[in-house]
């Protein structure tokens, strides 16, 4: 269960390797006894974060998990439980792509598609019935301000995240009477490995900064949350702009 200042006792994180993900997990390992699962791709990198998190104290079970595999994530789901209650599960896989290749390329628009939105209703809906009938816990989805108003520049990549945030939007509601707290985070801009390359923008944050904010809504039972905070009110803004005018920003 999670304790009176929002510390769980297990974690569940769906893109495992996730920069936010595991800055998330490091800010709960400062418990002693945390219990962690690992869903991700096999990889070196699955390795390096499973003994990192056992180093500071916590227990670490990987399971091989891939996003576009919709098939699989029933029993995947169903791994993550059997050792007991999970008391935050957090969803935090997901693709970036080239999005110039993304609207003018069929297989790269589906893949993207498939892992941002259409894997993110698929674990959703299986959590969702796990923590229901547990009767507790917090289920934290990553969106993103690129949800809010996608733009030219990543339209492909927003309008996946848009359709995400609708979706645990919508499971926020649902789940309400069951005690299980849903949590949508949108943050603008990370500094993560997804990123590097790319031009910053404005209010760019990192992936600290953004498990700062989940741990944050986690125990306050916060519904929504922006990164940074002030990101709020710059999209409200952008969302009632004119087309004619928005289309004009440089980004």
């Amino acid at each position: 269960m999670i304790d009176a200042v929002g510390n769980p006792q297990s974690l569940l994180l769906l893109g495992g390797t996730s920069e936010i993900a595991l800055a998330t997990a490091e800010r709960y390992a400062t418990r002693r006894g945390l219990r962690v699962v690992l869903a991700a791709r096999p990889s070196p990198r699955l390795d390096t974060a499973a003994a990192r998190l056992e180093g500071m104290g916590a227990s670490v079970l990987t399971l091989p998990f891939d996003a576009a595999e919709f098939d699989a994530h029933p029993a995947t789901i169903e791994k993550a439980f059997a050792e007991g209650d999970i008391d935050v599960t957090l969803v935090a896989f997901g693709v970036l792509g080239d999005q110039e290749t993304a609207w003018t390329d069929h297989r790269s628009a589906v893949q993207l598609a498939q892992v941002n939105y259409t894997g993110a209703v698929s674990v959703g809906v299986l959590l969702a019935q796990a923590l229901h009938r547990q009767g507790h816990g917090a289920l934290v989805a990553l969106s993103s301000a690129a949800a809010e108003r996608p733009r030219r520049s990543n339209f492909c990549y927003g309008s996946a995240k848009a359709g995400l945030d609708a979706f645990y939007t919508g499971l926020t509601e649902a789940l309400r009477p069951s005690g299980v707290t849903v949590s949508v985070i949108r943050p603008g801009f990370v500094h993560t490995k997804m990123t590097a390359g790319r031009e910053p923008a404005p209010l760019s944050v990192t992936p600290e900064q953004v498990a700062e904010v989940i741990v944050d809504a986690v125990a306050q039972r916060r519904e929504q949350a922006w990164v940074p905070g002030s990101m709020r009110y710059v999209m409200s803004a952008l969302r009632h702009l004119p087309r004619p005018l928005f289309r004009r920003l440089p980004f």
